[in-house]
């Protein structure tokens, strides 16, 4: 497979209770609603992520290269409180320009050179529209703060899915994962010009909300969290933001199947015992963050079989299975940076040996990972750690 992934160029929150503030600079982005006693109304926050459309198609015309891809937009959690019930996210294109400010969280003066519940440059600039919306784009608030963004619902758009959700329970994981896939696409397209229901929908970045009547199925309006009045329905996600001084901003994730099984007139074969030993035998130890490594595996049984030969068994390179994967933690925290995955970090093999390849952008600078493979053999599932470790610089 190849994983590659995007930072984001700007985000930044969104609060209601402080129209005009900016958050451009702050280490969180962050949805609530919560329901203060000096105001009737819940406080509602949702925020804005964006990542730059030329380095969007630098991937899609230089990497993918036609091949069939997806698009998914991660945020990982700092803090959870509230989330008692399923309740869901909802993450739409956003329909307007806006900038993301030097502003942070209830900053002495309040900044306002950037976006906020109000505005979508600067307090006194354009706000954010709340009625004569364009084509298939809306926006919601609730209370006498006009504003909170405007985005495409795509009800209208045929053949588009560029409204996602993901549902949060009490014990379910709480860091953001969803496809985005025909978001990409349509502001691919738009941006090259090209024809087709794609085309006019431009890269604004993505609106994060929680789910409010106007967006959630039940037409009774019996449940929804945005700007519920109801005490307990104060759900709060913090995730870290382009910011941080942690390795866990935004993403957009790009995945695409380059597997390949071509071992031409090799006279290899596939390893066909669990008691095997596998090392990568290109592994340089230090890559630069912009390097993509193609690693090659070097493999052999652990107990070669006897036969008669001049050469040293030992030199006898081995197939992993086709059912091979990689896939890369980081060392200090032991987290997943890139999981196994059947699809996306399938191993490829040629007449040379079996292989991968990594795109070092995606990984954090300064930091040390470690490769791990993952195979298949005589019903025995293998997960393979030789301390395959590397470390990504800045260059």
């Amino acid at each position: 497979m190849a994983v590659y992934k995007l930072f984001p160029s700007q985000d930044a929150t969104m609060y209601s209770l402080f129209p005009q503030m900016n958050t451009g600079l702050d280490e969180i982005i962050e949805i609530s609603n919560l329901n203060f006693a000096l105001n009737s109304f819940p406080q509602v926050s949702r925020y804005l992520v964006q990542f730059d459309q030329d380095e969007i198609d630098n991937v899609i015309d230089g990497k993918i290269k036609g091949v069939q891809w997806d698009a998914y937009l991660r945020n990982y959690i700092a803090t959870a409180q509230g989330i008692n019930l399923d309740t869901r996210l909802y993450i739409y294109p956003v329909s307007g320009a806006w900038g993301m400010g030097t502003g942070k969280y209830l900053d002495s003066p309040i900044v306002t050179n950037g976006v906020s519940w109000q505005y979508q440059v600067q307090s006194g600039s354009a706000q954010w529209a709340t009625s004569g919306f364009g084509a298939y784009v809306t926006a919601s608030y609730s209370g006498s703060n006009a504003g909170g963004g405007t985005w495409y619902t795509g009800s209208s758009l045929p053949g588009l899915d560029i409204v996602q959700t993901q549902t949060f329970s009490y014990r379910s994981d709480k860091d953001l994962n969803v496809i985005v896939t025909d978001t990409v696409k349509a502001w691919y397209t738009s941006s090259k010009n090209l024809t087709g229901s794609y085309t006019n929908i431009v890269n604004n970045g993505f609106l994060v909300k929680w789910e409010g009547y106007n967006s959630y199925e039940d037409a009774t309006g019996n449940y929804y969290v945005e700007f519920n009045q109801n005490k307990n329905t104060q759900p709060v996600l913090q995730y870290y933001s382009v910011d941080t001084h942690t390795i866990y901003p935004p993403q957009l994730e790009f995945r695409w199947r380059d597997y390949v099984w071509n071992t031409g007139s090799s006279t290899q074969t596939i390893v066909g015992t669990s008691q095997v030993y596998a090392s990568i035998i290109n592994n340089g130890g230090f890559f630069y963050s912009q390097s993509i490594q193609q690693f090659r595996v070097d493999c052999r049984p652990q107990f070669p079989p006897i036969v008669f030969q001049t050469a040293s068994i030992y030199t006898t390179n081995y197939y992993l299975p086709t059912a091979s994967y990689w896939a890369i933690k980081d060392l200090d925290t032991n987290e997943y940076v890139v999981d196994f995955d059947s699809n996306y970090t399938q191993i490829s093999a040629d007449s040379t040996s079996s292989y991968f390849t990594v795109y070092m952008n995606g990984l954090q600078p300064e930091r040390y990972y470690t490769i791990l493979l993952q195979t298949t053999i005589a019903g025995t599932t293998l997960v393979l750690d030789s301390n395959y470790n590397f470390k990504v610089i800045n260059g």
